[in-house]
């Protein structure tokens, strides 16, 4: 099964449900329901997926029993439906940017789009009802994997990572 497919549940473990947002122009005009963006829907989707893999977890996790083990052994899961090839030490291709050839290497999901993922999954937390000191999805052993996966993949690449440097915006003593 996709885990990013659509599925639908009345289990009380989803722990509510994303609501639409409601806007109108005045108060005497009705509210108007708009259609959730594309980060709302994606949230939903990645929230419901994780539900759906709680409750085929053997045994069966509610949300609120939910730790950062269970939030890692998710992130594993999610590598076998990955689309980047990460090359391990003993691969001709390490550290090669765009190798010349096919090798055996795992694909796994890449860094970025399980940061993404953590991302929305930890407000998807929240706005269910969980409460940020006990969000399993930003414990420090998620953060910690989240880091050795970018630092792995952008040596497998031959590739650094580096952080985006903010741009200082000009003062009036730097006239040039």
């Amino acid at each position: 099964m996709d885990p990013y497919s659509e599925s639908y549940s009345n289990s009380p473990q989803d722990s509510g449900s994303f609501s639409t947002v409601a806007s109108g122009s005045s108060s005497t005009s009705p509210a108007v329901a708009t259609t959730p963006s594309r980060y709302e829907n994606q949230k939903r989707r990645d929230w419901n997926t994780f539900c759906q893999y709680l409750r085929n977890h053997h045994p069966p996790l509610f949300v609120s029993q939910c730790s950062g083990a269970n939030v890692l052994e998710f992130l594993c899961y999610l590598d076998q439906f990955g689309k980047t090839k990460v090359h391990n030490l003993i691969c001709p291709f390490y550290g090669h940017p765009t190798p010349p050839g096919p090798c055996p290497c795992p694909l796994r999901q890449a860094w970025g789009s399980l940061d993404a993922l953590i991302g929305r999954l930890r407000a998807a937390y929240e706005e269910n009802g969980g409460s940020p000191e006990t969000n399993p999805f930003g414990v420090r052993a998620v953060r910690l994997y989240l880091r050795e996966v970018r630092d792995l993949q952008s040596k497998a690449r031959g590739i650094s990572y580096e952080k985006k440097k903010r741009k200082r915006l000009p003062t009036q003593g730097d006239v040039s």
